[in-house]
């Protein structure tokens, strides 16, 4: 069986679509307001929610997952009891028959296997939507038939995953691994429910579009400094209800949704708390010192300064300016659909709403722990920072190991071949989505400027 990715990606997820545009000039960033969020949660209790709590209350019996995907001993999140066993990114629940169910829970897109160690709130950057992976539709026919035939209790008990995946499971391959399809998840299951009840329909309700968009997994701990959520920025309002989206897997109904948003508080408390890695090796500090002043007078305009007085500007940078691969925000120009879906839901209701408000153009980001969030770009198309402030250093095609991840700590980025015609299990930068042009910020800069850069951002 397939490690049940296909489904998991709205733990990353966000709603990337549109209904109109806003008025700007066309080389003017656009500054975010901030929206009020539910502060004040418990850290603790956060942790404990996300790693054991059942906010994707549907699954496939603990039985079939073990059968299928074997036993974990590593256990990373020192989980007790079912959980023990189970790989991270995958959480032992209890279904309402009382049935044991194996759910996939956030770590499948926000955290990252790095040096022996798991990283809670990095992108993952291995995960696989590529047409090799395991599970398809043919598995989930045989599972539901033989839960059917042997063991009816089982098969109620994972009915709703069951059909979630029949009906989505085909529809979420990407070209290559490493990148994320979180938009492409989240049309779907917009497509398939009632905006105001929640309830599945097996037929889509709305178009889908053929394309599936590639994006990087953006780390958790840049949330805290945000004032809105997503590349682009049109993650608005209350942060809790984008991220209790994950519930839209199985949910049953509305209610469901609201006891699952009663935790909230707690996650968005405990991914605040979030903080990266520091870098591991020698920093040369005169270098540093020099890409400091470089970074203040070259970049922090956008993405902001950082030490002892950090300042942010929240800023959205207009296609005119940033020029990096368009499709994400395009296509929700051409599929309006999923951003009135969105905006008229249960989403959108309550004292805590959270709203969509798209924009021709993409956030510059925060910068902590850049040196350790390869690749770059929104979708993932720069294996390195060096590459990403010289685009002369950017492959048009490339691969990496991804059975043995190995970091350049130089160039700040995945150890990577320069292919000369795509492949397989190569990156192809020239397919719609997957472009690596753009951000061409860095160019401007000598390389002894470059250099002196990269040894600072090793600070951050």
């Amino acid at each position: 069986m397939r490690k049940y990715s296909i489904l998991l990606l709205l733990l990353a997820s966000g709603f990337a679509f549109t209904t109109w545009i806003q008025e700007y000039n066309e080389y003017d960033p656009v500054p975010i307001p901030p929206s009020t969020q539910r502060l004040g949660g418990d850290v603790n209790k956060g942790l404990e929610y996300l790693i054991t709590g059942d906010y994707v209350k549907g699954g496939i019996p603990y039985s079939a997952f073990v059968m299928g995907m074997g036993k974990d001993k590593r256990n990373f999140l020192q989980r007790e009891g079912k959980n023990e066993k189970l790989p991270y990114a995958y959480t032992a629940i209890t279904a309402s028959n009382g049935e044991i169910l194996v759910a996939p829970n956030c770590l499948q897109c926000h955290a990252q296997e790095f040096e022996d160690q798991l990283y809670i709130g990095m992108g993952n950057t291995t995960i696989d939507f590529t047409q090799n992976d395991k599970m398809n539709l043919k598995n989930l026919k045989a599972l539901e038939s033989f839960l059917k035939l042997t063991a009816p209790k089982k098969y109620h008990a994972s009915k709703s995953f069951i059909e979630v995946a029949k009906a989505i499971g085909n529809n979420l391959q990407t070209d290559v691994q490493g990148v994320n399809a979180a938009d492409r998840l989240a049309a779907l299951l917009a497509a398939h429910r009632d905006p105001v009840t929640f309830t599945w329909h097996d037929s889509a309700l709305l178009q889908i579009p053929a394309e599936v968009i590639p994006t990087d997994v953006p780390a958790w701990w840049l949330l805290k400094k945000k004032n809105a959520m997503f590349y682009n920025g049109f993650g608005r309002g209350d942060f809790g209800k984008f991220l209790g989206a994950s519930n839209l897997l199985t949910v049953t109904d509305t209610s469901e949704s609201n006891e699952v948003d009663t935790h909230m508080p707690d996650l968005l408390a405990y991914i605040y708390s979030l903080k990266p890695p520091k870098y591991p090796g020698t920093i040369d500090s005169n270098l540093a010192a020099a890409g400091e002043k470089v970074f203040i007078n070259s970049c922090s305009k956008c993405h902001g300064t950082y030490g002892a007085a950090e300042t942010y500007p929240n800023l959205l940078i207009p296609e005119a300016v940033i020029q990096t691969d368009s499709l994400l925000f395009k296509s929700n120009y051409s599929n309006p659909q999923f951003v009135e879906w969105f905006n008229k839901s249960w989403f959108t209701r309550g004292d805590h709403p959270a709203r969509l408000e798209p924009f021709n153009g993409y956030i510059a980001p925060p910068l902590d722990g850049i040196w350790v969030t390869a690749p770059y770009l929104h979708n993932g198309s720069v294996p390195t920072l060096e590459a990403l402030l010289n685009s002369d250093l950017r492959p048009t095609y490339w691969s990496r190991d991804f059975d043995k991840l190995v970091y350049d700590y130089e160039k700040l980025g995945w150890v990577y071949k320069k292919q000369e015609q795509p492949g397989k299990n190569t990156y192809n930068t020239t397919k719609p989505g997957y472009a690596n042009y753009g951000h061409t910020f860095g160019d401007k800069l000598t390389d002894a400027d470059r250099k002196a850069v990269l040894e600072y951002m090793k600070r951050l």
